[in-house]
């Protein structure tokens, strides 16, 4: 059997961080483990010295250990170790924050651990690196493309919230989606799945607020023959059936409060009974959670654990409302007009520029997923390859809610009517913005910097785009 080495660099001794990882490793880990631990007395010491030690100990895994006081210093080392060829390295820490997590994913970092240590958070995450290792992979890149689901967007709104989403899927840690319904939230967590270790296991979603009461529990975690009326054979639970892979769990602040006791316990120990059984069982598998509502208010009000909260938002991602990405609308239109296209066996090419800017004044409270339906349902009721005003068939638009100064519901609805305009004048002359200027009354250099202060690309109106 092939000895693999595991490096445990460790940058302040004294706090005895290392030992307890050392102790922790050989008393769990399977045989083929070599531990080696250097004690370091200074950053630049590792800087300089990182290519011979890499050189001496071969290490397959190296775990970076540091106090959260010293994390700042550590940023400068991720330097030397990409002039290297370094292995997956883990950062260990006896606390951290979202920042510091996203940050040191960022600089090159394979994963992050915090004290205490658990075999369970541990031995997972290493045996997926050696696996790796062993059969000759990369790490995944810092890239969204080939996601079986892909997230599309281009406007910086949307680019800002899913830009950490190739980062912090290589890592184990918890991840909280936030966004109103219709957002893609689940798209979101299947991205993170798709683009991680785990992307060879299984990817289960399961909406916490649309099971009955009395049946979570069992969904999540299964039972044994016999643990109530009608319970026949056993049934493995959600947690079971995901090992090794990723469990989505969306409106977490609809989980019965004794459901996330129980979960809170599988999130700190990986171990879990089903319904009826004695018998402990261990799983290995990342929570992503996700909610529509106000979370801290969820937990303010006693709808969520304040203990399981802190748990699951180790890296929070909020994703936008569609109607702060408008410029996103024609994009997702087209998208989704060619998926029911070919869903439905239609004929059905573009958008009349009439339609379009239909779709770009509404405000869209369903978010994506209405979006989606609206084009769906157009696609599906045309007899024409063009897709007219009368084939958008709306909600009645939702009333505003006028709880803002003057100024500010004036500001804001001053911009909304500038990027909407701007957007239905590109439209109407198929992305010249010659054309636009002189419609709009305007200067084309006063017209191009509307564009550029609201962001507007007229690449994506051009008559190729809207064909």
């Amino acid at each position: 059997m092939k000895t693999n080495n595991v490096l445990l660099l460790e940058l302040q001794p004294a706090d005895g961080l290392g030992g307890m990882l050392r102790s922790m490793l050989e008393m769990h880990a399977e045989t083929g483990i070599q531990l080696q631990q250097e004690a370091v007395t200074s950053i630049e010491q590792v800087g300089k010295g990182i290519n011979e030690l890499i050189t001496r100990s071969h290490p397959a895994v190296i775990f970076l250990i540091s106090p959260q006081r010293l994390l700042n210093r550590v940023k400068g080392l991720f330097k030397s170790l990409r002039e290297v060829a370094a292995p997956p390295l883990v950062i260990v820490s006896d606390a951290s924050t979202p920042d510091e997590i996203f940050e040191v994913i960022q600089l090159g970092a394979a994963d992050y651990v915090t004290a205490p240590f658990k075999p369970t958070d541990i031995l997972p995450r290493l045996w997926r690196l050696l696996d790796l290792q062993r059969n000759g992979e990369a790490l995944p890149a810092n890239t969204m493309a080939g996601v079986s689901r892909p997230l599309l967007g281009q406007s910086q709104a949307f680019l800002e919230a899913v830009s950490p989403i190739p980062l912090v899927a290589k890592c184990d840690a918890s991840i909280l989606i936030s966004g109103e319904t219709g957002t893609g939230k689940e798209v979101c967590a299947h991205a993170i799945h798709e683009l991680s270790t785990r992307a060879a296991r299984p990817f289960q979603a399961i909406n916490c607020g649309a099971i009955p009461v009395e049946l979570v529990e069992n969904e999540l975690f299964g039972h044994e023959r016999g643990a109530y009326t009608h319970a026949a054979t056993a049934q493995m639970g959600l947690i079971q059936a995901s090992d090794g892979g990723t469990l989505f769990l969306d409106e977490i602040d609809s989980l019965p409060l004794v459901a996330q006791v129980k979960l809170l316990r599988f999130l700190q120990e990986k171990e879990f009974k089903p319904l009826g059984s004695t018998k402990t069982r261990h799983a290995d598998v990342r929570i992503i959670t996700a909610t529509n509502v106000n979370v801290e208010k969820a937990v303010q009000e006693g709808r969520l654990r304040q203990d399981l909260y802190y748990r699951l938002n180790m890296i929070p991602i909020l994703l936008p409302p569609l109607r702060e990405r408008q410029e996103d609308i024609p994009l997702l239109a087209h998208h989704f007009l060619a998926q029911y296209s070919r869903k439905f066996e239609k004929t059905v090419v573009r958008f009349s520029p009439s339609a379009l800017q239909k779709l770009l004044f509404h405000a869209w409270p369903g978010n994506v997923r209405e979006l989606e339906n609206v084009v769906a349902r157009a696609v599906a009721l045309t007899q024409h390859p063009v897709i007219e005003c009368g084939n958008i068939m709306l909600t009645p638009r939702v009333e505003m809610k006028y709880n803002e100064s003057f100024q500010e519901m004036k500001a804001k609805v001053v911009e909304q009517f500038e990027r909407t305009y701007l957007q239905s004048l590109l439209i109407a002359h198929r992305g010249n913005i010659t054309k636009a200027a002189e419609a709009a009354q305007k200067n084309r250099r006063a017209f191009f910097q509307l564009l550029r202060k609201h962001q507007i690309n007229a690449e994506q109106f051009r008559a190729s785009e809207l064909d």
